[in-house]
């Protein structure tokens, strides 16, 4: 399929400029080994003249076969008074042996003379030199010009004369940048329709996102001829980042009509926004456009109803073309709909027509009072509803008696923890020690249920949080303990609520070892 708009990723380069963003060797080849399977039609794999990092990289990359995708050098135009074939870092350039290389060059007068404190015709030979050196070596050339959109509106003559040059040394794209981030869409759309008009090669477009219009400029600059969208997986970048390619994407190929990826590329999108994040150890954001956790999830109970009846009333696209999933959310905002639709999606045999329905609504809006929280607990909403539905099922284990005590030297102390837990009409009676009182509860705990349940050895707490309710009632108030879980298979959130953190710990701990019992059922 050859696309309209093509998609040129340095989330490897560009991205890593972004504060917090730092990848290995190893990290930057199973990136673009993943793009690559993606799709992507061009992956920047960094500046070779920049750090032995991006040297090893390339290096590492000559001696793979890219299915899709072709690697990129990147660096910048001969230095002033300097043939390129003498300049150390355009001869880097060439020693990546990448088949793309992009340099980028001034395009505003501004930072000829005050930065790189040349003369405009010195710059305009540094563009052209360096383009016909790399062309001349068979290279795939792609003009990055920077601050294209400021210097144009600086000095529209002169910003066009440095496009031309590099199209005129055989550039195959002029790539205009919004290196500031700061232009509105209408300045990009206005300024990329007299390039393409003005130029016979191909034109791309390059956005940041300091106002955040990264992606609505990529958009406009596509609309009005750009064939070419350069940015980054889940917008990494200096200051705010660039423009997001997994929103650019989609928007192009679903909202714009642009072949961009086959359809079943799209259906990984989801994955590959996640694998980067988890690659560069970020947290997803959950409310990413397209690819979050929550771009899907109704809350509302009037909403969820609608959705329920008719799914696009209030989705803009079927998320499973993009890998994601629809997400129902319970809280006191809850209808019945909402209460359905979660059960059913948590594998629980609910319908409009059960008569525990009004019994299970009206008990979920009475714990959301207390302070319970069930959307990032779905585990435990799972046991409430179970409960009802089986009219109060006999408890495969229950907490006869707990005690936490701490004893130390003053300096450094050991939290004990002793649990009666009763199976049947057995109890056992277990103490274990910890790092601090959950953990030792955690423990105690699980040590009297092993004997019992074999599968309880496989349970591992993998996050522990905490919420202080009402904080206005100082120490005295209600704290809510978030607890998620996994067997190594699967994961599940619980949750519990107390004015003690200890019994509010222990409602979500008992919760999670439940599930983790009951779920096979």
């Amino acid at each position: 399929m050859k696309p309209k708009v093509e998609i040129y990723d340095t989330t490897l380069r560009d991205g890593t400029q972004g504060e917090g963003i730092n990848f290995s060797v190893g990290d930057k080849l199973r990136i673009a080994e993943k793009l690559d399977a993606f799709g992507v039609h061009y992956i920047e794999g960094g500046w070779p003249g920049s750090n032995p990092k991006d040297i090893e990289f390339f290096a590492q990359a000559a001696k793979r076969k890219w299915k899709h995708a072709k690697i990129a050098a990147f660096g910048s135009t001969r230095r002033k008074n300097v043939e390129a074939s003498e300049d150390s870092q355009v001869r880097l350039l060439i020693e990546a042996e990448t088949p793309v290389v992009t340099i980028f060059g001034k395009t505003w007068l501004l930072h000829v003379k005050e930065v790189i404190r040349t003369t405009a015709k010195e710059n305009l030979a540094m563009i052209a030199d360096t383009v016909r050196f790399l062309k001349s070596k068979g290279k795939i050339v792609i003009y990055d010009a920077e601050h294209a959109f400021d210097g144009y509106k600086d000095d529209p003559e002169y910003a066009m004369s440095t496009w031309k040059a590099a199209e005129e040394a055989g550039a195959d794209w002029v790539v205009l940048c919004d290196t500031n981030g700061g232009c509105l869409a209408s300045e990009v759309a206005e300024i990329t329709k007299t390039a393409f008009a003005n130029l016979n090669c191909k034109v791309g477009i390059h956005t940041h996102n300091d106002i955040e219009l990264g992606v609505a400029n990529a958009l406009a600059a596509v609309d009005v001829g750009a064939g070419q969208v350069q940015g980054t997986v889940n917008g990494f970048g200096e200051r705010t980042g660039n423009c997001n390619l997994i929103s650019v994407i989609p928007t192009l190929q679903f909202k714009m009509n642009k072949k961009v990826f086959p359809a079943a590329a799209l259906k990984k999108l989801t994955e590959l926004s996640q694998y980067v994040d988890e690659i560069a150890n970020q947290r997803h954001n959950h409310r990413q456009p397209w690819v979050g956790a929550s771009t899907f999830a109704h809350k509302g109970g009037m909403h969820v109803n609608a959705v329920q009846k008719v799914a696009h009333s209030f989705e803009h696209i079927d998320p499973t073309k993009v890998g994601n999933n629809r997400r129902i959310l319970v809280s006191d905002l809850a209808g019945r709909s909402n209460i359905v639709m979660k059960a059913q999606e948590l594998g629980l045999k609910l319908t409009n027509d059960t008569p525990e329905l009004k019994a299970i609504l009206a008990k979920v809006k009475e714990q959301e009072h207390e302070g319970y929280e069930y959307e990032a607990a779905e585990a435990s909403l799972v046991l409430l509803i179970r409960g009802i539905l089986e009219h109060n099922p006999e408890l495969l284990f229950t907490v006869d008696s707990y005690h936490v005590s701490m004893r130390g030297n003053g300096t450094k102390g050991v939290c004990e923890a002793n649990v009666k837990v009763r199976v049947g009409d057995q109890i056992t009676h277990t103490i274990a020690e910890g790092d601090g009182p959950v953990n030792a509860l955690d423990g105690a705990l699980r040590d009297g249920l092993k004997k019992h349940f074999k599968q309880i050895s496989k349970v591992e707490l993998t996050d522990y949080k905490v919420r202080i309710l009402e904080s206005t009632t100082g120490t005295g108030a209600k704290t809510r303990v978030l607890i998620e879980s996994t067997d190594g298979k699967e994961e599940w959130g619980t949750v519990g609520v107390s004015e003690n953190i200890i019994e509010a710990s222990l409602k979500a701990l008992v919760d999670s070892l439940e599930y983790a019992l009951l779920k096979k059922r």
